[in-house]
Order: structure tokens, then sequence, then C-alpha cells
């Protein structure tokens, strides 16, 4: 029996129940990471206007937001600390700060939610006044050696708070080694990291700047992000930070990269998250506000397919409308 009449592969798509005994799932709660916003006071929820359903939140804030959060059953949280430009300075010093808005956020978390997984970014971007990953020499190029000893510190400062990780995304040589050894001399071997380890100069970071207020005052990153014309280096660039004792290697973005996601997943068996970055979560909800796409749907499908390219972590948007997305699309497939 090689095809029709005898084949009819639309017997197993008849009913609802036939498909979905036979399909993948969307990916549980618990794999998921949510990223999100802190700044500095008392009872904030700012809207972010370019990531509808996500806000900026003091430390206060995102604790209340955390419990429908925890309820749903979503893995943990990654978090961005975003502090006001006239606290920023060349070298990004404010962002090693034992007392900064990140820090006060861990220990908040740690405190209420003791359960939760807590991974906290680990960049100089969002604290320096030029929006580089790193102290920038006189021609304006990041110093990498003398970004990855700052780094360090920020990582330390973030382990000693309570973090269950540490993120690297400054794409800096060397960075996961020098996290390590930090760690490690400061009494966190057990501390996590969860490295950006192959991270795109993308355009798909628009919604995350205006988040993070963490746009490039001049120049981009392409100097030191991967190239996505180059996927051969960009893998390199997983390897080179598992060799140097990354717990979790990362995609970074995610919908343009699936087939980048393929390919590290048949190279390594450390687990491997992707980030669904700003941009693409904002293009699926200015489709479906133009009549173009059901929000619920579309998200359901892309997140679905990070992890069929092999992703065992997803750090999304849609994380803290995990139950929205699941019941909006289940209604709108029925």
């Amino acid at each position: 029996m090689n095809g029709y009449p005898e084949r009819r592969m639309r017997r197993l798509r008849q009913t609802p129940r036939i498909r979905r005994m036979i399909e993948m799932e969307l990916p549980a709660p618990g794999h998921f990471l949510w990223p999100v916003f802190v700044v500095e006071g008392q009872g904030v929820k700012q809207p972010i206007e370019a990531m509808p359903g996500q806000f900026r939140y003091s430390p206060d804030g995102l604790i209340e937001a955390l419990t429908s959060v925890s309820e749903m059953g979503i893995g943990g949280v990654l978090v961005f600390g975003v502090i006001p430009d006239d606290r920023k300075d060349e070298t990004g010093q404010p962002a090693c700060d034992p007392a900064g808005v990140v820090p006060q956020t861990v220990r908040l978390i740690r405190e209420r939610f003791p359960d939760l997984v807590v991974f906290t970014d680990v960049c100089l971007c969002a604290y320096t006044s030029h929006g580089h990953c790193g102290p920038l020499d006189r021609r304006g190029n990041v110093q990498n050696d003398a970004a990855i000893a700052l780094l360090s510190r920020m990582a330390v400062v973030h382990a000693d708070a309570g973090a269950t990780g540490v993120a690297p995304s400054a794409m800096m040589d060397g960075q996961v080694q020098a996290l390590r050894q930090a760690m490690d001399a400061a009494g966190h071997a057990e501390t996590l990291i969860m490295s950006y380890s192959t991270k795109f100069a993308s355009s798909f970071y628009g919604p995350f700047r205006e988040a993070a207020a963490s746009a490039p005052a001049r120049g981009d990153r392409r100097s030191y992000q991967a190239s996505f014309a180059d996927p051969r280096r960009a893998l390199l660039e997983s390897a080179l930070d598992e060799a140097e004792g990354a717990d979790i290697l990362m995609v970074k973005p995610a919908l343009c990269y699936l087939d980048i996601i393929a390919r590290l997943r048949e190279r390594t068996d450390l687990p491997i998250a992707a980030y669904n970055v700003s941009g693409e979560y904002s293009m699926l909800i200015a489709a479906a506000d133009r009549g173009w796409g059901h929000a619920h749907e579309m998200a359901k499908e892309s997140i679905t397919a990070i992890a069929r390219a092999g992703a065992d972590i997803i750090i999304s948007y849609w994380a803290n409308r995990y139950e929205e997305v699941v019941g909006g699309a289940m209604r709108q497939a029925n």
C-alpha cells in the first residue's frame, strides 16, 4: 500500500478529538520563563506601548503580577533592570550595585515565591549612557575585557541576592568563563549560567529596546552580536560557551532561527533556551489588531514551532498570558 486510495491522510484529521490525540501539545507552562522589566519605586505598573500586555513593574508591583503567573505553573522569570538616564554612566557601573533594582527584586521574589526559578539578565547596555554592552575605547568600540570584568561583578551581585541563575547577554568573548570563575570564587558554584550563546544582531529587538531604554545612542551592535548571514560562526559561539562552562545555551531570536535551534539541538546535550523576542511577540498582536489573524492561534503555532525545533525552555512574553493563549486557541480551533 503506497498511496491513495488505500492511504487517506485525512482519516487522522477528521475531528478535533482525533487530532488532539496525536498532535504535539503546547509546551507545558513549566517550560516557560517570563521576561520582566523592573524599575525603581513602589506601586509602579507602567504599560509598555510597543508590547501590549506587558509592563514595567516596581519590585512590589512585580510580586503582585507574579501571583497569577505562579498559579499558572510558569517555570520562572528572567529579570531586566531599567534605571533612569541620569543614573547611567559611561561604563555601566550602576549594574554592579548590590542595592540596585534587580538585586532588590530577586530578594523579594525569593522571599515570596521561593520555588520560582529566577534568572537575571547580565548585560551593561541598560546601565551605560551610550547604550552599548560595555565601556567604549576612544574609537567607540566596546572594550571586551573591561566589559567582562564588570559583567562578572554584576553576576556575583545577582547570585548574592539569590538568583537561581544568571544570563549573560553581552556577547563578549570569554564572558561565560569569567562569570563562572567569579561566581565560584564568591561561593556560588551552584548558580546556573544560561548563556545567550547564539544571539543575533537582529531587527526584532525594537520593542524591547523601548521597554528597557537600552538602544545604542550611536552605531549598532553588529561588531559583537552574531550575523544572521553567518550561521556557522553563530553556532561556534554556542560551542565555545559550552566549553567555558555554560549550563544552558540560548538562541535569540527564535522564530527566524528555527534552523539554528534545530542544528544546535543536534550538536549539544545541554538544555536549549529560545528567546521568543519582543518583535516576534508584538508583530503577532499588530497583525491580529488589523484582522490579519487570531492572536492566540498565531501565538500557539509559533510557540509550538519553537519547541518542535528543539528548545527545552521558551523565554516568551506570552508566558504571563499562557492560560489566555491556550484557552483562546482552543476556542478558536473548535
